[in-house]
């Protein structure tokens, strides 16, 4: 048995389709299975059920992969360990960021990492929140940047950034020519949102209840840009980080971008990772440099 058979067991129980658990440990599929039936042997029991339809896991499978999982988090650890004391700013580190920061953050960041920790090679993956937070709990990232959430208590925390929200509109609505807005100017007004499955979604949500608007239910965007998108057609109104507003409105812009009265309404970005993890200390450093760059709180 090896760490390799343990991880085509894991794609594979997480995969359920052989192609792809092999695509995913960049391996061929003959190569996959082979191993697979391999530690079978060994084990002396039967993992996978194998038809053409389908991939099913045995009961004994899906434990024995459960525990294959916690190891290959506890060897990842070992390594983190070992990498701690060497220097703590070296190594690979997995970092997972939702789709509304990361296009928007990681331009004015990456350079900057780059510079002053030449030796720290990361590795960004984008998802929504519910996917992030399950790949951290499986050890497959070592740390999020994200919109901090209540449910994020089994993890650590560390504040990076308050973002507040500005409302989109098309150039000619009434509320374009105002310097800044009141939430109560939103009252029965109709917002544009996002779709299912973004925490930006039940951040504007909790505006929109507060101000009295309420939600297009006709219309879910799968991302900020197409949000932007329909606002400059005319189609209706929406909320936007501050980050993802660009500097400059140029006259061609359709879009116009209001700032709210105090107290903004606004969202708390952080990072979040395994308590105990041992690259804790990187993630201090990274969060003191962002901090740094970032300056919008």
């Amino acid at each position: 048995m090896n760490l390799r058979e343990l991880q085509y067991l894991v794609a594979l129980d997480e995969e359920r389709h052989f192609r792809k658990a092999a695509e995913r440990c960049f391996v061929s599929q003959p190569t996959l299975s082979g191993q697979l039936k391999k530690l079978e042997d060994e084990l002396g029991v039967l993992l996978v059920e194998r038809t053409k339809r389908q991939v099913l896991m045995t009961e004994v499978g899906t434990v024995i992969a459960e525990r294959a999982r916690r190891i290959l988090t506890d060897v990842k650890s070992l390594h983190e360990i070992a990498q701690s004391y060497q220097d703590p700013m070296a190594g690979e580190v997995h970092v997972g960021l939702i789709p509304t920061v990361a296009p928007y953050l990681l331009p004015h960041i990456m350079p900057k990492i780059r510079k002053q920790f030449p030796q720290l090679k990361l590795w960004l993956y984008e998802y929504q929140t519910d996917i992030l937070l399950e790949k951290l709990r499986r050890g497959e990232v070592d740390v999020l940047i994200l919109a901090l959430l209540d449910e994020t208590d089994d993890f650590a925390e560390l504040e990076l950034y308050d973002e507040a929200f500005q409302l989109a509109v098309p150039r000619g609505n009434k509320l374009a020519q105002q310097k800044s807005i009141g939430l109560d100017d939103l009252n029965n007004s109709e917002m544009l949102l996002l779709e299912e499955g973004h925490c930006l979604r039940g951040q504007a949500l909790d505006v929109c209840y507060l101000a009295g608007a309420k939600e297009n239910t006709g219309f879910h965007a799968s991302s900020l840009e197409i949000l932007r998108h329909m606002v400059s057609e005319d189609m209706g109104m929406t909320l936007i980080p501050e980050l993802a507003v660009p500097a400059k409105n140029k006259l061609s812009d359709l879009v116009q971008y209001i700032v709210f009265d105090e107290p903004q309404p606004s969202r708390r970005i952080g990072m979040v990772y395994r308590k105990g993890s041992y690259r804790e200390t990187a993630f201090k450093q990274l969060q003191q440099l962002i901090r740094q760059i970032v300056n919008i709180s």
